[in-house]
């Protein structure tokens, strides 16, 4: 559970550093932020995969890059029943969900499912290789 409410906050801080960086998406305050990634978080967990097989094909074509088309289209859904939150144009719901995407793979990939951090630690051997 602690995981994640840790994930559900950096997917706040995800759309906050959007709104920040991309002049077409405002976001009123934090607590804004805090309900409009939840509403991402469950349409991400429950329409996406639908969406993602009904436009397969073009996924294919793509190469994936469809996905962020998707992204966009959600990020733009969620813009349009949370007060607080605004997504201006497809373009900037587009640029969003890529910086949105790439801070939470980015910062969920250091948290496990206990909400602990986890990263690696190397050693020089003896036979200097790092192990």
């Amino acid at each position: 559970m602690k995981g994640l409410m840790i994930r559900w906050l950096i997917l706040a801080l995800a759309v906050m550093l959007a709104s920040y960086l991309i002049s077409g998406i405002r976001v009123d305050g934090f607590l804004s932020a805090l309900i409009a990634a939840a509403l991402l978080a469950f349409l991400n967990a429950f329409f996406r995969p639908i969406l993602l097989i009904l436009t397969l094909p073009i996924n294919l074509l793509s190469l994936g890059l469809f996905t962020f088309a998707i992204n966009a289209f959600l990020l733009m859904m969620v813009s349009g029943v949370i007060d607080g939150f605004y997504v201006e144009s497809f373009g900037a719901g587009l640029l969003g969900s890529l910086v949105i995407s790439l801070v939470s793979w980015l910062l969920s990939s250091f948290i496990n499912d206990r909400g602990q951090v986890e990263y690696i630690t190397m050693q020089k051997g003896r036979d200097g290789h790092w192990k």
